[in-house]
């Protein structure tokens, strides 16, 4: 029997079907990503708590810091393994890491790097040559980053922005992915410079460490007097996290929840319309738009990692500390009753209502 060919029998693949085709297809491909993004979140956590104990939620939002591709600002006192949990993320994402030591006399170019005259040998003529700084690393430690003056600080700035950097006219892009994580000692003041509120404004938690419960904290003394245990190991590669960034970002996400998330952030601004009582009494300034776009992206890293694809009320919630506490300025009258910005975002969180339809 004469058999036409299949497409020639069905007739020509018209362009709607063929959009279809694709659009589950990639529905099908994502659907696979995320499932494996949601084992490669177990394994990173399972290889770092090799050399990290406790810190649980410390540990989630710098995960979560990592999925979105933000950067984030580590507060807590000496001791408590800032700079241990950041270089051990490096290492089991298989990441270059920089530690910057940040102090009074760090200058802007030990950051960025240097062009320096060098003799060419076998012309022996002499040419500018471009030394690059520790700041072209994957992740880059900024250590007590408030040390250092507001010019060398601003170094930071266009690396964090635009993942690039300028030195002398000449424009250098950073490789993908890049991370700033900074880190602050919050009871040591003297001889230390704030960041303003625009650098703080780019970070994307601020993430709180506190002191480990007693038996976490002896199992911290045991581990690290006796024999050294066993080694963190690679869980992800560095194309692996550069896809789960590309995902979190085609996650579904609903106008309830959206009009939540900016909810929220538009209430900790004492100057706009139906501003709530304590919001004017104790804040001079509230979060930006940045805070609802981190709201949600950090939301749909969340849902990820917890098995969904689609961002909910929770997710949004769930994160609102880590994102506002650093946004969000309080006045003296705060300050003089003894309110920080915790205590203003739990009664943001109490005050803006939840949207009854949606997830």
């Amino acid at each position: 029997m004469n058999r036409q060919p299949i497409r020639e029998r069905e007739g020509p693949l018209d362009s709607t079907r063929a959009e279809t085709m694709t659009d589950e297809q990639d529905r099908v491909d994502d659907e696979h990503l995320a499932d494996r993004m949601q084992e490669a979140h177990a394994a990173v956590l399972a290889e770092v708590r090799k050399r990290i104990v406790g810190q649980e939620e410390v540990l989630e939002q710098v995960l979560l810091s990592l999925f979105v591709g933000g950067n984030s600002l580590l507060l807590g006192v000496p001791g408590l393994a800032k700079t241990l949990i950041i270089q051990t993320m490096a290492e089991v994402l298989d990441l270059r890491f920089s530690r910057i030591q940040f102090t009074p006399d760090l200058m802007p170019s030990d950051i960025t790097g240097t062009e320096i005259l060098q003799e060419d040998a076998s012309t022996n003529r002499r040419e500018l040559v471009f030394r690059p700084g520790p700041i072209f690393a994957n992740i880059v430690l900024a250590d007590e980053i408030n040390r250092t003056p507001p010019k060398t600080q601003a170094a930071l700035l266009e690396a964090m922005q635009e993942h690039r950097v300028t030195v002398q006219g000449h424009t250098y892009e950073l490789q993908e992915p890049f991370f700033v994580f900074a880190t602050q000692n919050p009871i040591e003041l003297e001889g230390t410079y704030p960041l303003p509120e625009a650098q703080l404004d780019r970070f994307m938690f601020e993430v709180l460490l506190e002191h480990l419960p007693e038996e976490e904290e002896l199992n911290v003394v045991r581990g690290t007097t006796g024999i050294q245990g066993e080694s963190p190991e690679q869980a992800l590669s560095r194309q692996d996290l550069l896809a789960f960034q590309g995902l979190v970002r085609r996650v579904p996400l609903s106008e309830s929840v959206a009009r939540y998330a900016l909810s929220i952030v538009r209430a900790s601004r004492p100057n706009s319309n139906g501003t709530r009582d304590f919001v004017r009494d104790w804040v001079s300034y509230g979060a930006s738009v940045r805070a609802a776009q981190y709201l949600v992206l950090g939301g749909k890293a969340r849902a990820l990692t917890h098995g969904r694809f689609a961002v909910s009320f929770e997710d949004i919630r769930a994160l609102a500390h880590p994102v506002l506490r650093h946004r969000i300025l309080t006045n003296f009258q705060a300050q003089s009753e003894g309110i920080d910005t915790e205590r203003v975002v739990d009664h943001l969180l109490e005050t803006v209502p939840v949207p009854r339809s949606g997830m």
